[in-house]
């Protein structure tokens, strides 16, 4: 005969997630709630972050494994990217091996295990992602196990309705199912409680699950962060707004308690950073050095409830233990593209339904060959060799159906380039690949006589190593995929006529407190456009000897600026960039001028990144 109690969860499980998307739960006070404080916790810098909360009596045991921001990284990452603190590690095949691991470990612990995500799990992703709208990923994250995730701001890179096909299925509304045997969406949770649709004042997506541990239940709010509108394209999301992260956690964390879940998760895609000290050059992949970000003042406010934090969109590995309302939350962060895998081992008291035990580390995706004497073997590239005694052969089949089918475009050669383009920025913002961008841009609008470029550093996601060979070409040579990971947002071109006044408010909303901009980007910038800018100086009045091609910058004449449409369109804060006339678009996408440019004569070299002078 069922207890009658389990039977009650059962109708909750069941129950709770519509009943909990009521408009209703708007008016839900925000009651504060109580949780013994932490017995004991570790330092920050210390790994790996614990925190026991002093309960006693009969617990279950638990496991979860997260990951957050894998960028649809379906083959190991390369160049400056390809291992974490020396160690070779990444693609989707050594992630599924790492899982199974785990969850076998856990398993023969008395562990059950649930596996989750913090966003950005599609969304500024390689070709072999990308050109399928991302479907790929949906199916690997499906075949390594997924069960929830929260969404981040590249979920919503092809808008909302694209988002919402993720998680539903159903091919894309104009390219069909391009690999021919439908797609069926997400088995996984996305979680989406601060995206509200504007005009039901509901979310979009589910705004919590909840699991059960040996009957015990467990409740996820998932969400993005609050500033995801300035950082994604404008016109895919145009229908939502995007709610407070500490307002909304806890207005649907004071629910699950009501509905009698106390032991609460946070999946959210925003996050932190450690950075070096006096005696720790290279934080670990678990450690807590130097804490800060805006993860900080985010846990600061949960109710005590949310025990365990798992972030995101940094791309930054730790493990912290950081204080909330009333108490201390364990918080995580797997660093990105799925090298690394955040495991939590936990137990909660059956009595008080409340965490009693939280334990998290990062675990390392190793994907390399031991040398035997703690390095890893390289071929003559020096590129890391591959370990085949590491690779799930499920998840290497699904992947390497895609890998088959997108390799006539991706290993096409399309230029060559003289050495590594990187796009680490110098104190003065530039970088030589922005530079490079930027004067592919305006070299492809020559016909809407563009005379200036700018480029957001944000959307080059990735450097130009000379040595990778991804389709077996020479040293120098760049592939299509190579070019498509630098830039993979398929972004359009647009050319928009500004005056020399409109272009220096342009450059001055680089910086933080003029026109609204809350975090400082500087713009990468086209051969011929110079200008200086001054920290010290007040907002607004930051850049100086702003000049065209030696010319100082006239503010009563017009110029013809080529940016990509993300930027046009105010993304990243570039509200003046939206103040443009006489819009004209390049054929194609911004991938396509970098294509052309690479291929257009000589070996591209990098840029000279001296375009802008930082004099104080």
């Amino acid at each position: 005969m069922d207890h009658p109690r389990l039977r009650g969860w059962a109708a909750t499980r069941h129950l709770a997630v519509p009943a909990l998307a009521l408009a209703v739960v708007a008016t839900l006070p925000m009651t504060r709630s109580e949780n013994p404080a932490p017995a004991a916790q570790h330092l920050p810098g210390m790994a790996p972050a614990s925190v026991s909360y002093g309960l006693s009596g009969k617990t279950v045991k638990g496991q979860f494994l997260s990951y957050n921001d894998f960028h649809g990284a379906i083959d190991p990452p390369g160049g400056s990217g390809a291992a974490v603190n020396g160690t070779p590690a990444g693609g989707v095949e050594y992630l599924a091996t790492f899982l199974k691991r785990l969850r076998s470990e856990a398993a023969a612990d008395g562990r059950s295990t649930l596996t989750v995500g913090a966003g950005d799990l599609i969304g500024g992703t390689p070709l072999v992602s990308a050109a399928f709208h991302d479907e790929p990923t949906i199916e690997l994250m499906n075949e390594v196990g997924l069960q929830v995730s929260s969404v981040g701001n590249h979920e919503f890179d092809e808008g909302v309705d694209e988002l919402i096909r993720m998680q539903r299925g159903g091919c894309h509304p104009t390219d069909g199912c391009q690999d021919g045997d439908g797609f069926k969406g997400a088995k996984f949770t996305y979680l989406a409680a601060n995206t509200i649709n504007k005009k039901t004042g509901l979310p979009i997506l589910p705004p919590i699950d909840i699991k059960f541990i040996g009957g015990v239940p467990v409740g996820f709010v998932g969400l993005t962060l609050e500033g995801t509108p300035g950082i994604v394209n404008p016109a895919g999301i145009k229908n939502v707004r995007f709610e407070n992260e500490v307002a909304t956690a806890n207005k649907w964390g004071n629910l699950l308690k009501l509905f009698g879940v106390k032991a609460q998760v946070l999946l959210v895609h925003q996050g932190g950073q450690q950075s070096a000290s006096q005696g720790v050059p290279v934080p670990g992949a678990s450690d807590c050095n130097n804490f800060s970000g805006p993860i900080v003042p985010i846990v600061a406010g949960l109710n005590p409830e949310f025990s365990l934090v798992v972030s995101g969109h940094t791309h930054r590995f730790y493990s912290c233990t950081l204080p909330n309302s009333a108490g201390t939350s364990v918080v995580t962060s797997a660093g990105t593209n799925g090298q690394l895998i955040t495991d939590i081992d936990y137990s909660i008291d059956r009595r008080t339904g409340r965490f009693a035990e939280v334990t998290a580390k990062n675990v390392i995706v190793e994907n390399g060959v031991s040398d035997g004497n703690g390095g890893w073997l390289k071929d003559a590239a020096g590129v890391f060799l591959k370990n085949p005694a590491t690779v799930d052969a499920k998840a290497k089949a699904v992947a390497d159906k895609y890998r088959t089918a997108v390799a006539p475009i991706a290993n096409r050669v399309v230029g060559s380039i003289t050495g590594d383009i990187t796009r680490t920025a110098g104190a003065n913002g530039e970088s030589p690949l922005g530079d490079v961008i930027a004067d592919a841009q305006l070299a492809w609008t020559q016909t809407s006589n563009a005379q200036i470029a700018l480029m957001n550093p944000g959307g080059i996601r990735a450097d130009f190593d000379a040595e990778l060979s991804s389709g077996g070409e020479a040293n120098g040579q760049v592939t299509y995929g190579e070019a498509f990971t630098v830039q993979p947002f398929n972004n359009l071109v647009v050319t928009q006529t500004f005056t020399g006044a409109q272009l220096k408010d342009v450059l001055e909303q680089q910086f933080v407190g003029f026109g609204g901009q809350t975090t400082q980007r500087i713009l990468q910038v086209s051969a011929g456009l110079t200008y200086s800018w001054n920290s010290t100086a007040p907002a607004g009045s930051k850049v100086t000897a702003l000049a065209f091609n030696g010319t100082p910058i006239d503010p009563a004449a017009s110029y013809q600026v080529t940016t990509n449409d993300f930027l046009a369109n105010g993304g990243d804060g570039f509200t003046n960039l939206t103040l443009g006339t006489g819009r004209t678009t390049a054929p194609g996408f911004d991938v396509d001028a970098l294509v052309g440019y690479l291929g257009a004569g000589a070996p591209v070299a990098p840029g000279p990144a001296n375009r802008i002078t930082k004099v104080g």
